[in-house]
């Protein structure tokens, strides 16, 4: 069987300036994350990113640590991203620990699994996805039912992360990583 190549090669060797980043992940999942290999080629921007991500996912943030997780896998699955779908649903299963309720993110609208406030969010997190974006006044409605302006927009913020992220990924045919198998075990 032919491995798969990506159209655009990894960097062999990552600039020295993200050697912070490279050894946080080699620290906590044994190796370098592959789209590192592939944002290494704009450092200065790699690390933007990074501190964007980092302050979405703060102590102090405004959605729990589960719905950030929650909405990262969704979108990953809408945008048909590998690696993302592989990393944050290690995320989720470590942070939900509900192996039914990971596995139930693909067809969350059939499943009785999640709440009414992460059902809303899921809503919103797919409409946002969509292009172009499709939210209607009942699906506002609904969210601001369950979340704060503010929460509302770091999870606007969140949510368009995911999706930069994960279109990123998907257009340079970034592999997954190996780090969560397709029924939601953990090999990190």
């Amino acid at each position: 069987m032919k491995k798969h190549q990506p159209w655009v090669p990894p960097l062999d060797h990552i600039p020295s300036s993200l050697t912070p980043i490279v050894m946080m992940q080699k620290k906590h999942y044994g190796d370098v994350l592959h789209p590192t290999r592939w944002w290494g080629r704009m450092p200065r921007l790699f690390w933007l990113v990074a501190l964007f991500v980092g302050w979405l996912e703060r102590k102090k943030a405004r959605l729990s640590p589960e719905l950030r997780a929650l909405l990262m896998t969704r979108v990953s699955q809408q945008c048909h991203c590998a690696f993302c779908i592989d990393a944050n649903t290690l995320r989720l299963a470590q942070r939900c620990h509900a192996l039914e309720k990971v596995q139930a993110v693909a067809h969350w609208q059939d499943s009785t699994l999640f709440s009414d406030a992460e059902r809303a969010a899921l809503a919103y997190a797919d409409g946002m996805t969509a292009t172009p974006p499709v939210i209607s006044d009942d699906q506002k409605a609904t969210l601001k039912r369950f979340y704060a302006d503010d929460a509302i927009c770091e999870m606007t913020a969140l949510v368009a992360f995911q999706n930069l992220s994960a279109r990123f990924n998907a257009a340079l045919d970034i592999p997954s990583q190996g780090l969560c198998d397709t029924q939601g075990k953990s090999h990190a």
